[in-house]
């Protein structure tokens, strides 16, 4: 336990502190996990703005935040290319005709 009047107030903050920075990780894992299930360029953007914020308070290192973001971007560009293959290949069959 502190003894000083300054490591109580400390300890306090902190706690209070931790509680906040609990509440936006929990808001952030929601927003990836949802981003996840279907990516979009809308859920992208939201996440993305999530991530930017977090980062700006501290909770997140800026190179995490960078790293996250890059991730996340990434698995859209793997979702579009899948897409764009399989409109191509059912074209591809009915012109082969």
């Amino acid at each position: 336990m502190p003894i000083s009047i300054s490591a109580k107030k400390s300890l306090r903050k902190s706690i209070k502190n931790s509680e906040v920075n609990k509440q936006i990780k929990k808001k952030l894992k929601a927003a990836v996990k949802q981003y996840l299930a279907k990516p979009t360029k809308e859920l992208l953007d939201k996440t993305i703005s999530l991530i930017d914020k977090t980062a700006k308070s501290g909770v997140y290192h800026k190179n995490k935040a960078a790293r996250v973001k890059s991730r996340l971007s990434k698995k859209l560009k793997t979702v579009e290319t899948k897409k764009a293959v399989a409109k191509k290949e059912t074209t591809k069959k009915t012109a082969k005709m």
